[in-house]
């Protein structure tokens, strides 16, 4: 038996989530404080005109934001309702709406609750995830408009006080996803729990909801926001060419353009981080309740997951702490490093979090789900598997580091020589998965689920040190700082976040398949079946057919708002309301292939093919997703690189001061090329394959049921 009883897991879970959420309002009231005028004198504010400035364009950006949250709100509300009744009416058809108990699935011997009542909780957790997604992007924008303006405004006092405002914006969003999603998640498991009692098989699969909601709004929210950005940027430079004017801090366009900042690389990076840490939890809670923990009735084993993410929020409490204290910036150089540190000493802590956790939460032995059979687990192994996740994170950083830095010898030859050579490099941090096959063998498919739940432990450190790109990006527009600032060379970071969230996603996307495998009973996923074959070519296709319609539409949105945008900042209320529409009609193609896909597939052609989709897609994503994020990042770097004048290796190759025109002409376009593959099509990819999953593991029952129609008939 665990050593930490059942009472206390209740205990200790939601105190971890509420000391969470008590840091963040601490860190919200902070720059409250700042917003009022409580904190800064008259010299710490700068002059008058500073301040009229910041708080004109923040008061813009405040619009902007709160204009594409009401869009989504309006879209994303029709949307989750109709789902949510489309989940009840599928789950609830299998038994013909009937409320008589059932037989459990996997121990017939017991009764469990009918599938009408999985319907109800399913749709009602979905709509919970939905809403709690919408409700992190939200508390994010309104911060990240706050810290925009104070980072513009601590610049002005030296180099050691720009870190502190951005890194602090990014742990608000980090604490909050992490303890809001745990707590609400929780809260949802003990709700339910009171009509399920021992029905772990019924409750967890209900659960699963959660996730899917989650990760739909994050898909039509990141995919929008990204178009969004996009196209707001090209139509500044569209403009600025007609008019042969440099773009202006205060041109509609390019005030549209941050907003797109705003929410795309900042509040929706949150979301599509909350989706995978909302999916790692139900994945490992979903294969959990088919091991020996769910027969056994041991819900502190069973809660482990949830123990690992509230550990995860004291290590990064502690971490924050400690950047908050003790570290202190006297150079641009040292920037980087000092963030680097942080995620290597959350790491570290974390890693000894883990082993407790471990040691406390789970008994000595247990059997696991391993496809059809059980499979003997140690609690040492299991806590191996978390702590090979963690790690992988650390080195996915790393690794991606390679190719975006200019400080790299290989990023200066592709930056100087042709655009064409950071094709080359870009898969390198697939080895990372390598821990997928490591967990698999020691724990099986509950080794891979709790392997991304360590990856996504220390997601509040992750999400502050990855503020530092948006934050400080829009901060030099606020401030109207030029390329002297040490906010310029930011965008790496923003690369490396992507990889993390891609990579996680991999790890989620993997667990969540094991579970749909084994709750539509498919044993084993042959290749060489025609239907599973067919199916892995079908998945293959989908994710360049997905990119292609994301990026089709920042080219008509871009014209569009050329045309129609006009470039006095006096109308930019008005202003928001076209990009915002074009881009959200934009995205309701794209989100209907993703949704659709495994309904069709799996209602008409059965699990077997819709298996070979997953699997298809999931080989595919990742390899498009990484390409796109990392070789978009290249070449933007390599642009301010080259414009920057710093490459002693094309100084020393070209002999001259400056480039040549057809250097520079290559890489605008590579970078003209790389905007929309970083930020519209490469973001959403891997949020695609886990709603996939997940929403293919909820729908597995009606599948088994009633799906692979077409068969039938022929």
């Amino acid at each position: 038996m665990a050593l930490l009883s059942p009472l206390a897991t209740e205990i200790v879970i939601p105190v971890c989530a509420l000391v969470g959420i008590a840091y963040s309002y601490y860190l919200v009231r902070w720059f409250l404080k700042w917003r009022n005028g409580d904190e800064l004198d008259q010299e710490e504010q700068g002059p008058t005109w500073v301040q009229e400035r910041c708080a004109q364009i923040k008061q813009e950006l405040s619009e902007g934001v709160k204009a594409f949250l009401f869009t989504e709100c309006r879209y994303g509300g029709v949307f989750m309702v109709a789902f949510a009744i489309l989940i009840f009416l599928c789950l609830g058809s299998i038994e013909g709406f009937s409320t008589q108990s059932q037989p459990c699935r996997l121990d017939p011997s017991n009764m469990c609750k009918p599938l009408l009542a999985t319907a109800v909780f399913s749709a009602v957790s979905f709509l919970l995830g939905a809403f709690t997604s919408i409700l992190s992007g939200f508390l994010g924008m309104q911060i990240a408009i706050y810290a925009n303006a104070r980072t513009a405004l601590e610049e002005r006092k030296g180099v050691g006080k720009v870190l502190f405002p951005a890194f602090r914006s990014g742990a608000v969003m980090g604490f909050l996803i992490a303890a809001s999603g745990l707590l609400v998640l929780y809260i949802a498991i003990n709700l339910f729990k009171l009509y399920y009692g021992h029905d772990w098989e019924g409750l967890f699969e209900a659960i699963a909801g959660y996730g899917l909601g989650a990760s739909s709004m994050a898909l039509f929210g990141r995919g929008t926001a990204g178009i969004y950005a996009k196209a707001a940027d090209v139509s500044a430079e569209v403009k600025a060419d007609q008019n042969h004017t440099i773009e202006s801090p205060r041109d509609a366009a390019v005030i549209c353009c941050h907003v797109g900042d705003i929410v795309g690389d900042f509040s929706f990076t949150g979301t599509d981080l909350f989706g995978s840490y909302a999916e790692s939890s139900c994945a490992a809670l979903v294969v959990a309740s088919f091991s020996s923990f769910g027969n056994d009735h041991n819900f502190t084993a069973m809660c482990y997951p949830l123990l690992i993410s509230s550990m995860g929020i004291l290590v990064c409490l502690m971490t924050t702490l400690f950047t908050a204290s003790f570290s202190k910036i006297k150079d641009v150089k040292e920037i980087k490093p000092t963030l680097r540190k942080q995620l290597i000493i959350s790491t570290i802590l974390m890693t000894f979090g883990i082993v407790i956790v471990s040691w406390i939460a789970l008994p000595s032995s247990f059997t696991v789900y391993n496809f059809g059979s059980q499979k003997v687990v140690k609690n040492w192994q299991l806590c191996f598997c978390v702590g090979v996740g963690l790690w992988a994170g650390l080195i996915i950083e790393f690794i991606t580091k390679l190719c975006t830095n200019d400080g790299i010898s290989r990023f200066q030859e592709f930056a100087a020589e042709r655009v064409g050579f950071g094709l080359a490099f870009v898969n390198i941090p697939i080895f990372a998965f390598l821990s997928i096959l490591l967990s698999y063998r020691i724990a099986s498919v509950y080794g891979i689920a709790m392997a991304a739940v360590g990856m996504l432990s220390t997601i509040a450190t992750q999400l502050a040190i990855n503020a530092y790109s948006p934050i400080s990006d829009n901060a030099k527009i606020i401030g109207g700082l030029g390329p002297r600032d040490v906010l310029s060379s930011s965008n790496t970071r923003a690369t490396i976040g992507k990889g993390f969230a891609i990579e996680s996603t991999s790890l989620v996307s993997m667990a969540l398949f094991g579970a749909f495998v084994s709750r539509a009973a498919i044993s084993p996923v042959d290749v060489l079946t025609p239907k599973v074959f067919m199916g892995s070519i079908v998945g293959a296709m989908l994710p360049k057919w997905f990119s292609s319609m994301t990026m089709k539409r920042v080219g008509p949105a871009a014209l569009e708002m050329a045309n129609r945008i006009p470039r006095e900042s006096d109308h930019y209320r008005r202003c928001f309301k076209i990009p915002i529409d074009v881009s959200f009609r934009g995205m309701i193609r794209p989100v209907a292939l993703v949704m659709l896909t495994p309904l069709v597939v799996g209602t008409f052609l059965g699990v077997e093919m819709l298996s070979g989709v997953l699997a298809g897609s999931l080989g595919s994503i990742v390899r498009i997703a990484i390409w796109a994020s990392n070789t978009g990042g290249a070449w933007e770097e390599a642009k301010k690189y080259i414009r920057a004048g710093v490459s002693e290796y094309a100084k020393t190759k070209y002999a001259q001061t400056h480039y040549p025109k057809p250097i520079r002409r290559a890489v605008d376009k590579g970078d003209t090329i790389g905007d929309p593959l970083k930020d519209t099509s490469g973001p959403p990819l891997n949020i695609l394959i886990q709603l996939m999953v997940v929403e293919s593991l909820m729908f597995a029952p009606f599948f088994t049921t009633h799906g692979g129609l077409l068969f039938k008939i022929i």
